[in-house]
């Protein structure tokens, strides 16, 4: 299975949705916070989600519940930059258990992981959008219902190609 996202909207086998993109676009990405979205391939390494808010979710890929002392680094000063850490962290980090919905299931892709580059960018997910698409902080964001669906066809030869 193939993933393209492009021109803001995301295809896979038949399907092509809206999704919600980095607010300056997508492009080469050359730093922590220029809020692009990275072009490129990418795998999607494993899934987080929120078992309280899908207590059923379908996949082929390694799955990991989000817990509240969750987070993922985003400060290129620690050595866990761009890593899944345990909270509360001295270094500042993106929290995973949100009120809102936008993390309630995470795709994380593998950009700038193997291996990683302090300050080349960090959490570079596929998640829940936003209401009307509003644009991310350089992360995918596609429906709940859209994201589920790509969840269960999903597995780990998928190639994610952003463009």
């Amino acid at each position: 299975m193939h993933i393209l996202i492009k021109n803001k909207k995301l295809f896979f086998n038949n399907y092509k949705v809206k999704c919600s993109i980095g607010k300056r676009g997508i492009g080469i990405k050359k730093r922590e916070g220029d809020e692009i979205t990275p072009k490129g391939k990418f795998k999607v390494r494993y899934i987080l989600y929120r078992k309280d808010r899908i207590p059923n979710l379908k996949t082929k890929l390694t799955k990991l519940i989000i817990r509240k002392d969750m987070g993922w680094c985003d400060d290129p000063k620690s050595k866990s930059y761009n890593k899944l850490v345990r909270l509360p962290f001295k270094y500042n980090c993106e929290k995973l258990y949100k009120i809102n919905n936008t993390y309630d299931i995470i795709l994380v892709l593998n950009f700038n992981l193997n291996p990683i580059r302090k300050n080349k960018g960090s959490a570079i997910f596929i998640h829940v959008a936003k209401k009307n698409y509003k644009r991310t902080a350089g992360c995918v964001g596609v429906s709940k219902k859209d994201l589920k669906k790509i969840t269960r066809k999903i597995n780990k030869k998928t190639i994610v190609n952003i463009s």
